[in-house]
C-alpha cells in the first residue's frame, strides 16, 4: 500500500509523492469534497489541483464522482497510477464515494497496491475507520443537503484517524481542530497529527510524517 496524506495541498516535500507513482504517472484528481459550493470555484481549482500535479510530473484528470453509479465506476476508473483527493467536507466526500462506489474500489485497489492514494485534509481524513469527531470541523448537515444522508463510517484503509492544520495559524480551521485532536487525546483515540506542511507517508509495511 502507497499512501501520501498532506495536511494541505502537496505539502512541503511533493517530490516523496511522485516518487511513490509508478507506471505512466496518469491518474485522477477527486474534488467531491467541495460538491454542493460554488461551481464556478470548484472549476477553477479543478485545475490548480491539475497543474500542481502537473509541476511534479504526474497527468491528472477529473473524476466527478456525481456523474458515476456502482455498476459504472470500475470501468470509468481504469488503472490509475494515482488518485489525489483534494480537501473539503469529510462527510460530503465519503457520500459521494459510497454512492459512487470509489469505496470499494479504493480499498481493494490498496489492499492489491495497485496505485497511490494522495491528497490532502478531507482526502486523508476519510481513510480512518471512523469519521466521529470531525463533525466538530465539517458539517454533516451540508452534506445531507447534497446528497440527503450523512455517513459517519471512514474506509478504514488508516487504524486511526488524521486530524490536518493542526498548530497551523495561516490555516481557518487550525482552532477548531485542536479540539478535535483534545477530544480524541481525552477519549484516548490515536491519531496523526499533521500541521500544514507535513505529510503522512506509507509505503508498504513503513510510516512516516515527513515536516
Amino acid at each position: 500500500m502507497r499512501l501520501y496524506l498532506s495536511s494541505y495541498q502537496l505539502g512541503n516535500h511533493p517530490e516523496l509523492f511522485s516518487a511513490l507513482v509508478r507506471g505512466e504517472r496518469r491518474g485522477w484528481v477527486v474534488m467531491n469534497a467541495l460538491d454542493g459550493l460554488d461551481n464556478a470555484r470548484r472549476i477553477a481549482d479543478t485545475q490548480t489541483q491539475i497543474d500542481n500535479l502537473a509541476s511534479i510530473g504526474l497527468i491528472a484528470e477529473n473524476l466527478d464522482l456525481r456523474d458515476l453509479t456502482p455498476s459504472e465506476i470500475r470501468d470509468v476508473f481504469g488503472q490509475p497510477d494515482f488518485v489525489w483527493v483534494r480537501g473539503g467536507n469529510v462527510f460530503t466526500l465519503r457520500m459521494a464515494m459510497a454512492r459512487s462506489g470509489l469505496d470499494d474500489v479504493i480499498v481493494e485497489g490498496l489492499a492489491t497496491d495497485d496505485f497511490v492514494y494522495a491528497g490532502f485534509s478531507a482526502g486523508p481524513c476519510v481513510l480512518a475507520p471512523s469519521l466521529a469527531g470531525l463533525e466538530l470541523c465539517d458539517s454533516p448537515s451540508d452534506c445531507r443537503a447534497v446528497y440527503g444522508d450523512v455517513r459517519f463510517d471512514g474506509l478504514a484503509v488508516l487504524d486511526r484517524p488524521v486530524v490536518p492544520h493542526l498548530c497551523s495559524p495561516a490555516h481557518p480551521e487550525t482552532e477548531i481542530l485542536a479540539t478535535v485532536a483534545a477530544r480524541y487525546e481525552t477519549e484516548r483515540r490515536p491519531f496523526w497529527a499533521l500541521r500544514d506542511g507535513q505529510a503522512l507517508i506509507v509505503d508498504g509495511s513503513t510510516s512516516r510524517i515527513r515536516s
